[in-house]
């Protein structure tokens, strides 16, 4: 197996006894998968800027070995000293007060949260140059509680008796990438169309310019979803959607009087299936629309 330490290639043996052995082996290749596809360059590139003195750490370079140490099952910013611990893979890396810096500093300055965006939607298209496009883009939103243990800032109480945050993210199916999130106080509605529609419209700029016009993108969201408002901006946008909707005896009804038009699916039936804690019973309302017009 070989790893990158500070853009020198080097060995790793991989065996179950002997001298030298490192632990954490599968996060370098992690590391390095972010620097082959240029991810971190580009990381690098827009937050250049923020570095204060040649020797300093490179922002990009801290921004990820962060996400290495949270796919390694870190979750505060003390864990990033298992990566620190592990040189011969990861070369030098930040101490807990650098990342600190860097990440109050990127949440503080206008503008460079968008400016990381940009620098995922390169990455990506790298990726899929090399990968291969999907036929589809199913852009799949959710929200999902998290659980903080102490007061910490934007931390709420949630719908079930919980304390912590309650994020809004976007995946894309096909390819099982983390397209985009949105970050909210515990006490952020699950059904609050304004932050579905910011995380769809952050989602769709992480599809490659060159895709984006041709791709088949569809919007799909739980029961959370079923808003007038969250659905009249899909179809402006021409985005097919997939929502789930209580099935009560007078939404079956209402459904079976519209009429259907030309390219639309309609389905009422109740399909027999293991329960979920999300809901018991549903309609999902797929609705197809024309690529022209996307943004």
């Amino acid at each position: 197996m070989k790893v990158t330490r500070d853009g020198r290639r080097i060995n790793v043996d991989v065996s179950a006894d002997g001298a030298g052995l490192v632990s954490h082996a599968g996060s370098g290749l992690l590391a390095g998968i972010a620097d082959r596809v240029g991810l971190t360059a580009a990381l690098s590139d827009v937050l250049g800027g923020m570095r204060e003195r040649r020797g300093g750490h490179d922002a990009g370079r801290v921004l990820r070995d962060l996400a290495v140490m949270l796919a390694d099952g870190g979750d505060c910013l003390s864990d990033l000293r298992a990566v620190r611990d592990q040189a011969p893979l990861f070369g030098a890396v930040a101490s807990d007060s650098t990342a600190f810096r860097v990440i109050d500093k990127i949440a503080s300055t206008p503008g460079l949260l968008d400016a990381i965006d940009r620098a995922h939607a390169r990455a990506r298209a790298q990726v899929w140059k090399l990968t291969g496009a999907p036929e589809r883009v199913t852009i799949d939103v959710d929200a999902t509680l998290l659980t903080s243990h102490s007061d910490k800032e934007g931390a709420a109480g949630n719908f079930k008796g919980g304390y912590g945050f309650h994020p809004l993210l976007a995946y894309c199916d096909e390819t099982r990438e983390a397209l985009a999130g949105v970050l909210r106080p515990g006490n952020a509605g699950a059904n609050t169309a304004s932050d579905q529609i910011q995380v769809a419209e952050a989602a769709l700029k992480q599809i490659p310019r060159e895709h984006i016009e041709t791709i088949d993108v569809l919007l799909r969201v739980d029961s959370a979803g079923a808003s007038h408002e969250l659905l009249a901006w899909a179809s402006a946008a021409n985005i097919r959607f997939s929502v789930g909707l209580d099935l009560r005896e007078n939404v079956r009804t209402a459904i079976l009087e519209i009429p259907i038009r030309a390219g639309s699916q309609r389905s009422t039936r109740m399909e027999p299936s293991a329960p979920t804690d999300r809901s018991q019973s549903s309609a999902t309302w797929t609705c197809r629309a024309g690529r022209s017009g996307r943004g």
